[in-house]
């Protein structure tokens, strides 16, 4: 799909636009260590330059139609300068890694200027050696508005600067012409463009009832299946996530930290007790957090945070566009569960249900709908999705490729990714899986999370208690009767009923985190998850 001058955003783009202000960035990114001697900043330049045309929404800047008469538009950028987008810099001594995240801190910590194109390429060198190593290192670091792109879809300027070997790829140039930016458009061609864009949408409606028409049964099944999604979202918000101490109010300020594991340790933890590779990420954030709300004094009997995970509905008619094709689920967090392979068996129950429910069919539609709706009321929207009454952190799991990348013959050794956080959330936890590794970025506020270092170490000693319970065997058997041992009856139930109703059984019993000031009790947690009627 081609990015054009005068495209329209879609209704997702806008709403990270929407959810934007002074202490919530919505920026997304990435930072990539790479082994060898750093390139020359002319040379990055040269590179990035021989390959922009690969990505034109890169050169395009946003333009808002008169009088919010439709959805902001992209159009060229007249003073597009690859300069003031492409910076370099020079890390402080000793140069240690430190240094390093601390500077990617800073980064994430100021909004990118929405009168220019929405991204950020920073080429950062006295990056000393890796523990026992001479080799020298460097780090590109990427900054993009959640607008550009999805973060999930990989079509971003660093995928297209990265080449599977380490002589880079010839990119074909025949037929290419120097790029020159269209005109300005004045507020009559914005104005047009938000009309045309609005008589697309409504013709599009038009086709579909159409094929309503001519299709009822199938027609009929889809709305039942938006109408069970929507029940699902309802229900979701009527029972809240429980407060914490992630859900307070931010600054402008951020912290980020690193953790790198190996994608084997997940992958013998997942063949040795069922589940999937994701299930056994999010049973390890879910230690790490119950083990930091501990530590913070806080009690967690009983208590099951939600994460925000995003889901790529990304088409194949969608495969190489730009924006945003996402739908988002609200996975759980049992940080009750004390018991590693007790927790990854909620976990793994737990998807099980919200993959077998409609939540993501109603998120969609839900998506899908909001593309019909003016900029003001598109805008409320916006907020009720990003809401703390529906999650207590955003966890996004982005797989990477398995295989070494490189830029200019250096090998890519560490890919960490940066994610962002919406107001009122101190925390967002990305991941992603490259080449053998899985490496966790962790970005939080600098206020409310003077801690971050602490989770960053308890997500390490989460996945090594579950290896350890893998090497060793330990309820093996518990585990398995929990996933598997379901009756039929019950699985069919659980099927028609979805997540929402084991959050209103939850509801009900009136279960929310405490404090060891409110009870002279200790915090032993059940040695069983809440047992729902599912």
């Amino acid at each position: 799909m081609a990015q054009e001058h005068l495209d329209r955003l879609t209704s997702i783009d806008v709403s990270f636009l929407h959810q934007e202000g002074p202490a919530s960035h919505m920026h997304i990114g990435g930072v990539a260590i790479f082994d060898g001697p750093p390139p020359s900043f002319s040379e990055v330049l040269d590179h990035i330059r021989g390959r922009l045309h690969l990505v034109p929404r890169y050169r395009q800047k946003l333009a808002t139609p008169p009088l919010d008469t439709g959805r902001p538009l992209w159009v060229d950028d007249n003073e597009f300068e690859l300069e003031y987008h492409v910076r370099e810099t020079v890390l402080p001594a000793p140069g240690s890694e430190q240094e390093l995240f601390e500077l990617v801190a800073q980064l994430a910590s100021r909004q990118l200027d929405r009168s220019r194109p929405l991204w950020e390429f920073w080429v950062v060198t006295g990056l000393k050696p890796s523990s026992g190593s001479r080799h020298e290192r460097f780090a590109l670091v990427s900054k993009n508005h959640h607008a550009l792109v999805d973060g999930i879809s990989g079509v971003d300027l660093a995928a297209v600067l990265l080449d599977f070997a380490p002589e880079p790829v010839p990119i074909p140039v025949d037929g290419l012409v120097p790029w020159e930016a269209r005109p300005e458009p004045s507020q009559l061609d914005l104005a047009l463009a938000g009309l045309r864009g609005s008589v697309d949408t409504w013709a599009e409606l038009a086709v579909r009832g159409l094929g309503a028409v001519t299709r009822p049964q199938r027609s009929v099944a889809a709305a039942r299946d938006a109408a069970e999604g929507l029940g699902e979202l309802v229900w979701a918000a009527l029972n809240p996530a429980p407060e914490t101490p992630l859900n307070v109010p931010i600054g402008p300020r951020r912290r980020f930290t690193v953790v790198r594991q190996s994608l084997s340790d997940y992958k013998v933890v997942k063949n040795r007790f069922g589940g999937t590779v994701n299930d056994v990420v999010l049973t390890v954030v879910a230690g790490a957090l119950g083990a930091w709300l501990r530590s913070r004094g806080i009690r967690t009997e009983g208590v099951e945070l939600r994460a925000l995970v995003p889901v790529s509905v990304r088409t194949e008619h969608d495969q190489g566009s730009m924006g945003n094709r996402l739908t988002a689920m609200r996975g759980l967090l049992p940080v009750y569960a004390r018991d590693p392979v007790a927790r990854l068996g909620v976990v793994s129950r737990a998807m099980d249900q919200l993959k077998e429910s409609k939540q993501a069919v109603g998120a969609s539609t839900l998506a899908a709908a909001s593309d019909r709706l003016p900029p003001t009321v598109l805008a409320q929207a916006s907020r009720i999705q990003f809401s703390t009454r529906l999650f207590n952190l955003l966890v996004t799991n982005i797989p990477g490729p398995q295989m070494p990348l490189y830029i200019l013959g250096r090998r890519l050794s560490d890919l960490f990714p940066l994610a962002f956080l919406p107001e009122n959330n101190a925390l967002a936890v990305a991941i992603m899986s490259y080449n053998g590794h899985i490496e966790y970025g962790l970005l939080g506020d600098y206020d409310a999370l003077p801690d971050i270092d602490l989770i960053a170490r308890e997500i390490d000693r989460a996945l090594a208690e579950l290896v350890s319970a893998a090497d060793s065997g330990v309820n093996v058997a518990s585990i398995a009767r929990r996933r598997q041992k379901q009756q039929p009856q019950d699985r069919a139930a659980a099927k028609k009923r979805g997540p929402a109703a084991d959050m209103r059984e939850r509801a009900r019993n009136g279960k929310r985190p405490q404090t060891n000031g409110d009870s002279g009790k200790t915090d032993e947690p059940p040695t069983d998850p809440p047992q729902t009627d599912s």
